[in-house]
């Protein structure tokens, strides 16, 4: 007879999942009894927020949830920053979590990797969060996890296993009674939503992240409507190159002013976060009239007033809207109005001249790179080229440029997040951007880009510091503390790595030679980018 360690297994196999993250330790080793059996790949990485990093990735890539293992206590910690990242940014993530025995917990008794309540702790985090206390809890609590990420907005969930219960045998079913179904608007919202998109002379529509992957339908009705279409950072690559998109930040004062000229907005699966609409702090949203809204999150239509709030899937309900349009005779006055491309191409110039020759110039190259690797994975961390380009920036890929610098802000992300996204894309071309500080804080997952052999391409924008914050400080007139921490030999590094090192400068032409060279290679690539460091800013 299976344990319950060995049935959790079989279930995740049941839900589909494929690859599993983790770091095996004495408080997950029931688990592996089951993984080794399965037909679940194991990745390792070396350190549990490598694990949560490249479950993001992974996630993102693969539109299936991310799925990791760590151990109590140290290893649960050590993933959070993870889960919140995710959290933030509507990543589904399972981290199954050890615990000590079930009779120990809580009572401080000084057993290895002890904690106070963490079940309390993954509570604060998770968006679903389950202790397993015996057979009957396994399958539910699974079911649970994986219907969140299908009928709600997704998030990071836990399953916390104690360590005898894991080893224990599995007597309940090991079928599984999980189903799920597509969340479908209500007829009357679409109804609604008809009406005031069919009288509007100036609509826009804004994306967001849950409607990364629904860009058919959203060049429909975009070309139905006139409309332009602004891309927030998790929305770039929909609609590349259309006279309609607008693939420039809401924050920024020519896009706002569309937004905020226009007489309808349809907003779609965008929580209207301050990182992407309020990114320098202002302290105010654009204003938007006559604001419809479609979102699967009821909690989070409730955040923000909307003239029409719709709860539903953003494809369903573009589908319905569509459909819906298609069949009502145009009923706006047309007379004066501006068309759309007209719109969507100030939009786009005013947020380019904002931008001032440094960002067009990082702008600029991220462009070039994108031609010299099509169609790649590009994955970042908070680093300036990622700040540049979350500002303008048309990605070629939907779905295909993700990066830290929004939402939670976690540094360290890229470099692992870059090795779930090819793990999720096999054979597919990545290009990881990160800054030489936020790549001490993970680079020692590179080696497991190593193990796997994976494609990636490690660009490190090295500025020898933290560039970005220092010149936050003189802004402000704060002076300039604790920005220039000394990188790392990053050629000796490459070599520590037994991968191939490719100096550049940030000229095009350099990074042009670089990207050649690194696509020409089997494995993964470390490109070292010099570029002007802080003694030419700080005074």
């Amino acid at each position: 007879m299976n344990s319950i360690g060995e049935a959790l297994v079989e279930a995740l196999e049941q839900h589909n999942v494929q690859l599993v993250f983790g770091i095996p330790g004495v408080h997950t080793i029931e688990l592996y009894r089951g993984l080794g059996k399965s037909n679940i790949r194991h990745v390792t990485p070396r350190h549990e927020q490598g694990a949560g990093f490249m479950a993001d990735g992974y996630a993102r890539v693969s539109g299936k949830p991310g799925v990791a293992f760590v151990i109590t206590g140290p290893g649960l910690t050590n993933t959070i920053t993870a889960m919140l990242q995710a959290r933030a940014d509507s990543v589904p993530m399972l981290v199954v979590c050890g615990a000590n025995v079930a009779n120990s917990l809580g009572k401080g008794w000084g057993h290895l990797h002890e904690m106070p309540d963490q079940s309390a702790l993954g509570k604060t985090v998770a968006a679903v969060s389950h202790r397993v206390n015996s057979s009957e809890e396994l399958l539910p609590a699974l079911d649970s996890a994986f219907l969140s990420f299908q009928n709600s907005r997704p998030g990071p969930a836990l399953i916390e296993i104690p360590l005898d219960i894991a080893g224990a045998q599995f007597t309940a079913s090991v079928k599984s009674d999980f189903s799920t179904g597509v969340l479908s608007p209500d007829a009357s919202k679409i109804e609604s939503a008809q009406q005031l998109l069919s009288k509007a002379t100036s609509p826009v529509i804004v994306i967001g992240g849950g409607a990364r992957y629904s860009g058919a339908g959203i060049q429909a009705l975009a070309e139905t409507l006139d409309a332009p279409v602004v891309q927030t950072t998790n929305a770039r690559g929909v609609m590349h190159k259309h006279p309609l998109t607008v693939p420039a930040s809401p924050c920024l004062a020519s896009v706002r002013t569309l937004i905020e000229e226009s007489d309808v907005v349809l907003a779609l699966g965008t929580e209207i976060g301050q990182t992407d609409f309020d990114m320098f702090a202002t302290g105010e949203l654009p204003s938007m009239n006559h604001l419809i809204r479609v979102d699967c999150c009821a909690e989070q239509l409730n955040r923000h007033p909307a003239t029409l709030p719709i709860h539903s899937d953003v494809t369903s309900a573009l589908s319905a809207l569509n459909n819906a349009m298609a069949v009502t005779p145009d009923s706006k006055d047309t007379k004066n109005t501006i068309s759309g491309e007209t719109r969507a191409n100030t939009a786009r110039h005013g947020a380019w001249n904002e931008l001032g020759k440094d960002l067009q110039h990082i702008s600029t190259l991220l462009t070039h790179i994108q031609q010299i690797v099509p169609n790649a994975l590009m994955v970042g961390d908070s680093t300036q080229p990622m700040y540049a380009g979350n500002l303008y920036y048309d990605h070629d890929r939907a779905g295909g440029w993700f990066n830290a610098a929004t939402g939670f802000g976690a540094l360290g992300y890229g470099i692992p997040a870059a090795i779930g996204a090819a793990l999720a894309a096999p054979g597919e071309q990545v290009i990881c951007i990160t800054g030489d500080g936020g790549a001490q804080f993970s680079m020692a997952e590179i080696m497991t880009a190593v193990d796997e052999k994976l494609p990636i391409i490690f660009l490190i924008w090295n500025n020898r510091g933290y560039q970005e914050i220092a010149t936050s400080m003189q802004a402000v007139n704060i002076d300039v503390v604790g920005c220039d921490p000394t990188p790392p030999d990053f050629k000796g590094i490459a070599k520590a790595f037994g991968i191939p090192y490719i100096r550049s400068s940030d000229d095009s032409s350099d990074i042009t030679n670089a990207l050649n060279n690194a696509c020409d290679i089997d494995g993964p690539t470390l490109i070292d980018v010099q570029v002007p460091n802080l003694s030419h800013i700080v005074t």
